[in-house]
């Protein structure tokens, strides 16, 4: 008995330590392997932004290989931009591209009112059915077109965007209100058929290098140019600039000799890579975007049989915006939620703007906003900051009455062939954390044209990044005032695998949905450029203007 349990005593160490040897070699394999570094072999070296490697979602469209030298630990940001993509990946149409003649027809599809009325009272609503067909006359089955809608007076200068519901079958319900008194024409327009919609999303998302950007080291009394990149495909030794905490990256790559602290401008140009086929291209053409639909009637006379007119509040910080948010006439925006005042007196602006600190932080549709500041604001003066270019911080001081405005551009990326200074740059959550804030303190933020050329996560993470520094600005600041100005649609005869107004309008939702629920005053500059019809990043000085007239509102 004693002799038996000893043998099986032995035998049971003997293998105990057996399978202790094997895990022994197996684990020093495994850090050899790691310590060596050949792991790079089995992959590209690609340098990404943190975490941003998409784990097998949306049908791969979106699923870009990482490096274990980049790839971390799901994060929370990641998270939050994973479920977006999702949603918009459901959102999306994912339709393939055979022929044209099978693609939505604007010339033979057909718009009918719905219900129509024999008088339309100031008020109403008009409602119009799309019925879309393609270029053999065929019903369409699916929806997904992106569609433009908008009604305008010429003569009144009028205009307001529409509201697109679509019933996914190839009919979309469009509606109107009728907020003006006359003759009112109806515009709808088909940008791109649901299959250019489906290879613009696809193009958008396989590639961060259909832009190209340079960097401009001092080295001595000489400069070196080497490219950069949220993304960057070579072997060569990078300068990594990161943010860990935002999960925020760029790159460079390293010249000789210099150090990557060196780094003093930038620049862009577009590269010559497309992720569309030939075939695809085919729908962009200008010819291709932009067209009206046909429709079985004509203009609309609007009367004004309904006098009744609900008093409305002030608008402030914090008022939900409808769909559409107003309508111009004669020239000056109307909001549909809020009473507006009119900032056209001198004396009324000065008294609002007294102490007050005004940051604007985004791209250069806001710069348009301190450059036609004097304009209203003739005691506003411009304060050198040394800077070059015309994208250096813009400062504009009255000190008598302790007016201080500033526009400073957002951090990467920022695309354009002016090359601009990197000795300031900073991300606009950086920028947030950096202000007190106080009552007297105002911000307003602009995100989106600069994105365009973009995998959608780079927009994502920073929507979600500048929220989070809001949430945290009014912990400390809750008077701090903030508002969310969005994009300007733009020219129709833009590249639009680049910068199109499709990638616009998905950046459009995603901002409205993120600030949702966030006590935000709301710009909605996709809907007033909608109304006014611009077609033009930069719009027109009263269209800037009428902006600017609803900034006031909001602090004032």
């Amino acid at each position: 008995m004693f002799i038996s349990y000893r043998i099986l005593t032995m035998s049971s160490n003997r293998i105990a330590w057996k399978i202790l040897l094997m895990l022994s070699s197996l684990l020093a394999m495994w850090v050899f392997f790691m310590a060596s570094g050949n792991f790079s072999k089995f992959g590209p070296t690609i340098k990404l932004p943190i975490s941003v490697h998409q784990q097998n979602i949306s049908k791969k469209l979106l699923s870009i290989d990482v490096p274990l030298t980049t790839a971390m630990a799901p994060t929370e940001i990641k998270k939050k931009t994973n479920k977006i993509i999702s949603q918009l990946d459901q959102l999306i149409p994912h339709r393939s591209f055979s022929h044209m003649n099978t693609t939505t027809s604007a010339a033979h599809s057909v718009a009918t009112i719905f219900n129509p009325k024999t008088t339309y009272c100031r008020g109403d609503q008009l409602d119009i059915l799309l019925e879309m067909r393609d270029f053999w006359g065929q019903r369409k089955e699916y929806g997904g077109d992106f569609l433009r809608a908008r009604i305008s007076s010429p003569k009144l200068k009028a205009g307001a965007s529409g509201k697109v519901t679509d019933f996914n079958n190839g009919t979309y319900l469009v509606s109107f209100t009728l907020f003006w008194v006359g003759r009112v024409s109806v515009s709808l327009l088909l940008i791109h058929p649901s299959e250019g919609v489906s290879a613009l999303w696809k193009a958008r998302n396989r590639g961060y290098d259909k832009v190209i950007f340079t960097g401009q080291f001092a080295n001595g009394t000489s400069q070196v140019f080497t490219e950069c990149g949220l993304v960057l495909k070579t072997s060569a030794e990078l300068c990594q600039y990161l943010d860990h905490r935002d999960q925020e990256a760029f790159y460079c790559v390293r010249p000789p000799n210099v150090s990557c602290n060196a780094l003093t401008h930038m620049k862009s140009r577009n590269s010559e890579v497309s992720y569309l086929s030939i075939k695809e291209k085919t729908l962009f053409q200008r010819s291709n975007v932009g067209i009206e639909i046909m429709k079985k009637f004509k203009s609309i006379v609007v009367s004004n049989c309904n006098n009744s007119e609900m008093e409305r509040e002030k608008c402030h910080i914090g008022i939900k915006v409808p769909v559409p948010s107003g309508y111009a006439l004669q020239g000056r925006w109307i909001s549909a939620s809020c009473k507006l005042t009119q900032f056209n007196a001198m004396n009324i602006i000065n008294d609002c703007l007294k102490g007050k600190l005004i940051y604007l932080m985004g791209d250069s549709t806001l710069r348009q906003w301190i450059l036609y500041f004097p304009n209203i604001v003739k005691t506003l003066k411009v304060f050198d900051h040394h800077g070059s270019g015309k994208f250096k911080k813009h400062v504009l001081v009255d000190v008598e009455r302790h007016i201080h405005i500033q526009w400073k551009k957002h951090g990467h990326p920022f695309v354009t062939t002016q090359l601009f200074s990197m000795k300031d740059d900073e991300y606009v959550a950086r920028e947030i954390d950096r202000i007190s804030g106080d009552k007297n303190t105002a911000i307003v933020i602009a995100l989106g044209q600069h994105f365009r050329p973009f995998p959608i996560d780079i927009f994502i993470r920073r929507a979600i990044n500048v929220r989070r520094a809001i949430e945290r600005l009014f912990l400390r600041s809750p008077e701090t005032k903030v508002i969310l100005k969005a994009e300007n649609i733009r020219e129709m005869y833009i590249e639009a695998e680049r910068f199109g107004d499709f990638h616009g309008y998905i950046q459009y939702l995603i901002m409205k949905d993120i600030f949702q629920d966030l006590n935000v005053g709301v710009i909605d500059a996709w809907d007033m450029t909608i109304a006014y019809g611009t077609n033009n990043v930069h719009p027109p000085n009263h269209v800037v203007e009428n902006q600017i007239n609803m900034f006031l509102n909001y602090i004032c």
